[in-house]
């Protein structure tokens, strides 16, 4: 991926997260949600590529928000094909209620590359570079640990496991209190806090639980061009979920395959793109200052490089065409 166009990717995320972040505390999700995906879209229309929707927020008869399947770009002749992930806001519920960790993200990456995983649940595990190859989400909760905490250096009692506060995870939170570990629990978001057993000052040494596949497409592409590791799994938990995966191709027998991280990002080529939408554990929220101004604070990550970048800009809103064209629809 063209470096220039990682610069150009990140407009797209700074739009969507400026148009939600009014929206932050005032209970109203559907709207913030709303907000974001048409910024996103309009901000895509911009890009020079010929993108497909390959991860989104719904069908083709869920056309308001940005479907699977739809194209986006400029969608020229010689645009560069891509597979396109997003979730225009990670965090509905947070920015509704004002709590951390609320992010706009999109991954992209060569055309086929990234996996078209159902709308349903996966099974996750995730650490960073240093435990990379330590892990297997077949073992149990314990041996995970152990290995971990051995590459890493580490007494059992100083590992951070992060995982969602789930009834779910009874069972995973059971079995790593008794191996010793701190835990740590979130509320939503495990697209930014798989991210951040990548980052040392984020005090989190590995990723666990069961959450929604398609993030887990957007996490792996992180992942990979950190230098991390993730593992996942297809856990459909519900009925209509096992139907809807056979319906997609994903039979018990495909469901049953240990995804690894190159099955679920098979090109290093890839680029990955946050910006903060409230203060979290990997990027600052949206600042909102006098005279019509903001300020955003996003990561840009290159997989073929392994560059990655903070984007820390301000922003004159009342000279935004794009934000003043998404934000006229949401007064």
């Amino acid at each position: 991926m063209d470096r220039n166009l990682a610069l150009e990717i990140v407009r797209v995320t700074e739009t969507a997260a400026l148009a939600s972040a009014r929206y932050m505390g005032r209970g109203d999700k559907e709207a913030a949600d709303q907000a974001a995906v048409d910024g996103m879209r309009k901000a895509f229309s911009h890009v020079s590529i010929k993108g497909t929707v390959v991860i989104g927020e719904g069908e083709l008869d869920e056309a308001p928000m940005l479907y699977i399947g739809e194209e986006v770009g400029t969608c020229k002749e010689l645009d560069k094909e891509v597979d396109i992930a997003v979730d225009p806001l990670e965090g509905t519920n947070l920015i509704a209620k004002g709590l951390p960790n609320a992010i706009a993200v999109l991954a992209m990456a060569p055309k086929g590359t990234l996996l078209h995983a159902p709308d349903t649940y996966m099974k996750k595990i995730a650490v960073g570079p240093k435990a990379k190859g330590c892990i297997n989400l077949e073992d149990s909760v314990e041996k995970n640990l152990k290995a971990v905490a051995k590459a890493l250096n580490k007494e059992m009692q100083d590992l951070t496991l992060m995982i969602q506060d789930r009834e779910r995870h009874k069972e995973i939170i059971k079995e790593a209190r008794i191996a010793g570990c701190r835990i740590k629990l979130f509320s939503d978001g495990d697209v930014a806090t798989a991210i951040a057993t990548c980052f040392e000052d984020t005090g989190i040494d590995i990723f666990m639980g069961i959450g929604g596949a398609p993030e887990g497409v957007i996490a792996a592409a992180a992942i990979k061009c950190m230098g991390g590791e993730m593992q996942g799994k297809i856990i459909p938990l519900y009925e209509e979920d096992k139907a809807r995966c056979e319906e997609l191709g994903w039979t018990k027998e495909k469901r049953a395959k240990l995804l690894t991280l190159d099955d679920l990002v098979s090109s290093d080529d890839v680029l990955f793109v946050a910006t903060g939408v409230s203060d979290g554990e990997l990027l600052k929220g949206v600042t909102y200052l006098e005279n019509n101004r903001a300020r955003t604070h996003s990561v840009v990550m290159r997989g073929s490089t392994g560059t990655i970048r903070f984007v820390d800009a301000i922003h004159k809103l009342d000279k935004n065409d794009i934000l003043i064209e998404t934000m006229a629809k949401h007064k």
